[in-house]
């Protein structure tokens, strides 16, 4: 048996495969008016067709708390019911064909209010349709981006409540999995850096005042989720800054442990994101030695991510034990039927949709 096709199983849910699709922004939601943030039908399609083709676990992509988490106008959001009646249309699509609906939280923080990626990004300024943006410390990403907010501790005490909210959202719309995202540079990830946390209060300074965000959001998140259904939690790894103190993997492994202890079943392993001149070396698989380190060390399940495109590839990070399931982001954008290929190359029998039959026969 193929371990990529072994189920897995976090808390009482059965996931029946652990090729994963990752969240990806696909800057397609409603911008305007009272559909503001409304999953639209692209993306019914979009992530319905990843179930459709033999994904295990189906993840909506970041989906911000509040309207100024979002990090430009065309993001999903989460925060009225609306949205949550356009989410649970798509959860429900994709338990019907068979994979388990999951749906990523988050906040920009300073990386807010931006263009849409591939189509100029850069930051949007109030006048031009923007919003004033936040962080954990007024330091912004690069010259020419607005200088945030720093959050005072009434305000991060309202996201902590958002990240809660909108997880019962998500659950009344008929997820199965939520995830908080405390990766890429967005609001978490600001607080555990001291690269963009410089606060002197509780929420900065050492390991623990920096951490004090992501483990107050993930113990709120954990508080409305149902004892048996599985919380996870994205992190970089690190930073990619050699020079400079900054979030490590040493870091991500306490870290890890004491998520885990909060209620988080499984870390999803990611790096970088935060800083524009970190120096990444990326090549296939690049970021599963992350993974397996923080899996070794810290004793929870991880999944792996970065690079992995070839169904060898992917079978060996699960069979060499560096990680307990595989999220693929671009190569699933690419080939939404990639499980269903990689069953045939690895000699593990997979049945296409019933609708395809008459196409696929045989040579399924």
């Amino acid at each position: 048996m193929s371990a990529l096709f072994e189920p897995i199983t976090l808390r009482s849910l059965t996931i029946p495969n652990r090729i994963w699709l990752s969240p990806m922004c696909m800057y397609s939601a409603a911008s305007e008016g009272p559909e503001t943030g409304v999953a639209t039908d692209f993306h019914l399609a979009h992530l319905g067709s990843r179930a459709a083709g033999g994904a295990g676990l189906v993840m909506v992509e970041a989906t911000a708390v509040r309207p100024d988490g979002r990090i430009s106008a065309w993001d999903l959001g989460l925060w009225n019911d609306r949205q949550q009646d356009a989410l649970a249309r798509i959860a429900a699509l994709i338990g019907q064909h068979g994979a388990v609906p999951a749906i990523q939280l988050a906040h920009a923080g300073r990386k807010a209010s931006t263009g849409k990626a591939g189509s100029g990004g850069g930051p949007v300024a109030v006048e031009d349709g923007g919003w004033p943006v936040v962080g954990a410390s007024p330091i912004p990403l690069q010259d020419g981006y607005p200088t945030p907010l720093e959050l005072t501790e009434a305000q991060i005490a309202d996201v902590v409540e958002d990240f809660a909210a909108a997880a019962r959202r998500a659950l009344a719309a008929g997820f199965q999995v939520v995830e908080v995202h405390g990766a890429h540079g967005y609001l978490i990830h600001q607080f555990l850096s001291p690269l963009t946390n410089h606060r002197t209060d509780g929420y900065g300074g050492d390991f623990a005042g920096r951490t004090r965000l992501a483990r107050e959001i993930t113990a709120a998140v954990r508080a409305v989720w149902p004892a048996d259904l599985p919380v996870l939690f994205r992190v970089s790894a690190t930073d990619w800054i050699a020079d400079e103190p900054s979030w490590t993997v040493e870091e991500s492994v306490l870290l890890a442990k004491e998520l885990h202890a909060l209620g988080v079943d499984l870390l999803d392993v990611s790096s970088g994101g935060l800083v524009p001149h970190a120096t990444i070396v990326a090549e296939p698989g690049y970021q599963v030695p992350f993974a397996a380190r923080i899996r070794r060390e810290a004793g929870l399940p991880v999944n792996a991510v970065g690079m992995i495109t070839e169904p060898a590839q992917a079978e060996q990070v699960l069979t060499d034990g560096d990680a307990d399931a595989v999220m693929l982001g671009r190569e699933l954008l690419r080939d939404p039927y990639w499980p269903l290929h990689a069953a045939k190359a690895l000699g593990v029998q997979r049945n296409w949709p019933a609708q395809y039959g008459f196409a696929v026969g045989s040579r399924g």
